[in-house]
Parts: structure tokens; sequence; C-alpha cells
């Protein structure tokens, strides 16, 4: 199986306990005199399996992204990155919109008014959060590609 493959089974896992911890909420106690809609116990004993199949496939994607390289790291150092990059692109974005005032719908009505000026640079934000988003594709790509090319650790 290839590491992206993986990386989707995972998904799904994850997406299919969060429906079973649902489905045994809504089971777990029920009126007297009434069936319950589904068999809370039986939901536990598969969202356990669910649970233990979850564990072994993130122990051995673990595993692989270890041994994987992307780029002069492993695929744990450029997920690191790109999980910083990712951090540091909203916090410019963000630092941009609030110097230029785009977040807010406050606009000076008289001229007696007091300004507001920007204390940040605004444009340079902008240039610096579009290199680092361009920065962050690339680093997608090279991810995504080791995803497809690299097969799953045992």
């Amino acid at each position: 199986m290839r590491l992206a493959e993986a990386l989707s089974v995972r998904s799904d896992l994850q997406r299919r306990i969060e429906q079973l911890r649902k489905r045994i909420a809504d089971s777990a106690r029920y009126q007297e005199g009434e069936e319950p809609a589904e068999d809370a116990s039986a939901l536990l004993v598969e969202a356990d399996a669910a649970l233990d199949q979850l564990r072994d496939l993130i122990r051995r994607i673990n595993a692989t992204n270890g041994r994987v390289t992307v780029g002069e790291g492993t695929m744990t150092d450029a997920l690191a990155t790109r999980d910083v990059l990712r951090l540091r692109h909203s916090l410019l974005s963000d630092a941009a919109a609030a110097a230029s005032g785009s977040d807010r719908a406050y606009l000076r009505q008289m001229r007696s008014e007091l300004r507001q000026l920007p204390a940040l640079p605004v444009g340079e934000l902008h240039t610096r959060a579009d290199d680092v988003a361009r920065e962050l594709r690339e680093l997608d790509n090279s991810i995504q590609q080791a995803n497809w090319g690299n097969d799953l650790d045992e």
C-alpha cells in the first residue's frame, strides 16, 4: 500500500470512529419499555476494533514518515515545516489585514475624526505572505509526490 493510500484509510477510520462515537452516545440510554435503536455494546466492540486498526496504521505511517526523504530531510521534518509555514502564512495575512484596516468595518465619517494609521508595512506583509504561500505549495507538492512514491512500512 502506498503512503498516500494509508493516509486516506486513516482518514476514513477516524471518520468511522467518530460516527461510532455518536451512535454509541445515541444508543447508550433508552426509555423503559422501549428497545434501544442499536446495541451500544456491539458498537463499543466495533469501535474498539477500529481504534486498534487505527493505532497500527498510525504506527506504520509514522515509521514510514521517519524513513522517507523529502528534500534534505525526512517526511516528518517536511510535515513540521509545512505546519509552521501554514501558521506563518496565517500570521502574516492576519497582520496585513489588521494593518490595512480591511478586517474592520469602521470608516471615518467626518474629517474631524481621528485617522487610523497602519503600524506595519502592509505591502511588505502581503509580499512575505505570498512568498510563504509559494514555499508552502512547493513543499506540499513534494510531500504529495513522496506520499504516492513510497510504500507503507510493514
